[in-house]
């Protein structure tokens, strides 16, 4: 009887230990990967450090909103109206470069030079000004003065561009169609509106939409501790909100002269020469950070051709931080997590014939 009990007692303590190592195993193994409630909390963090979720593009309560966003389709291609007949919207705004052209300052009509690199059109609708100046109350306005814009579309009047348009017996019925009512519908105010209603939809969502949803396995761990980074060293002071920027102007080189670092030469004034105040002295636009992995090169003029390097000079300028590798490497990683998938409307329809060309 007591050999029984002592085999029993035997299997029960040997029951017990692989019971405990399993526990053990199981322990050390969750150990090893990120704690399910760190993720949570970065993502409580990350909301409440002002980060937010694209919003869903602009519904279409009826035909002539759908006709407007189909007539700002076109014209957002449409280069005809251009002074040498090459320029269009899609000239500085390439879906393979995320609605950007990859140069340092944009090119447009006869080959002049921009003054400043031209930003993404992705989410471009979400940003409180146009231009990095912010010299363009909207979409819709930045639309309208392009066609004047001597670096742009370069005509010397708004009568130029839209009799162009006007000869084109298609857009006429497309501007009837989309401001129904309008006596005169071909007009420069109406092209803004019509590019501005297309743009408006350009939204880009991806990985980090997915993450504040709730996802919490669709950022990688280099991601996670980079949007860790990002929090905690105050980039989201001024990146935030859905565009992750965007959203305020700001000193560009809060600490040090910014293009010291750079190689800036001469020195962009910023938004100085708009206001005409020194106080704006070196002011730009927050640039939203969507996308941003994809549309180098850097800043207002295009100097920095690499992203980990536009990194490090934030770091230091803005915030007088040296940025480790480690820390520009998982800053960059975050950065990456902001990419999303062109939008399906960004590619051109067949162009309305024009009669007034010879075949």
């Amino acid at each position: 009887m007591n050999g029984r009990l002592a085999v029993i007692s035997a299997l029960t303590a040997l029951s017990g230990a692989v019971a405990l190592a399993s526990s053990v195993s199981v322990l050390v193994s969750a150990q090893a990967a990120e704690p399910r409630p760190a993720a949570a909390q970065l993502i409580s963090d990350a909301k409440n450090a002002g980060l937010t979720a694209l919003p869903s593009p602009p519904s279409i309560p009826d035909a002539a909103t759908g006709a407007r966003i189909a007539l700002g389709r076109r014209l957002f291609y449409e280069n005809r109206v251009s002074q040498d007949g090459n320029v269009s919207c899609a000239h500085c705004h390439q879906a393979e470069l995320a609605a950007s052209d990859g140069l340092p300052k944009a090119i447009g009509v006869f080959g002049k030079l921009n003054p400043r690199n031209a930003p993404s059109v992705y989410n471009a609708g979400l940003q409180f000004k146009q231009h990095w100046r912010g010299d363009r109350e909207s979409l819709e306005d930045q639309a309208e003065k392009s066609l004047l814009g001597p670096a742009s579309f370069g005509n010397p009047d708004y009568a130029e561009p839209m009799g162009k348009l006007k000869a084109i017996p298609g857009y006429t019925e497309a501007f009837t169609a989309a401001f129904p009512g309008e006596k005169d519908p071909v007009t420069a105010k109406n092209w803004g509106v019509a590019i501005g209603a297309f743009e408006r939809r350009l939204l880009t969502p991806g990985r980090f939409d997915a993450f504040l949803a709730g996802d919490e396995k669709s950022l990688s761990t280099e991601e996670k501790n980079g949007l860790r980074l990002f929090i905690g060293l105050g980039c989201v002071a001024c990146h935030n909100g859905p565009g992750v920027g965007g959203g305020s102007f700001q000193k560009f080189g809060v600490v040090e002269d910014y293009w010291k670092e750079t190689g800036s030469a001469p020195p962009d004034r910023g938004r100085a020469d708009v206001t005409k105040d020194e106080a704006d002295l070196y002011v730009f636009k927050t640039p939203m950070l969507r996308n941003v992995s994809k549309t180098a090169p850097y800043f207002h003029d295009g100097s920095v051709a690499e992203l980990s390097r536009a990194v490090r000079i934030m770091g230091k300028v803005q915030l007088g931080r040296d940025l480790s590798d480690r820390e520009a490497r998982d800053l960059v990683a975050f950065l990456g997590s902001l990419t999303g998938a062109a939008p399906k409307e960004f590619s051109p329809l067949e162009p309305f014939p024009d009669p007034t060309q010879r075949k």
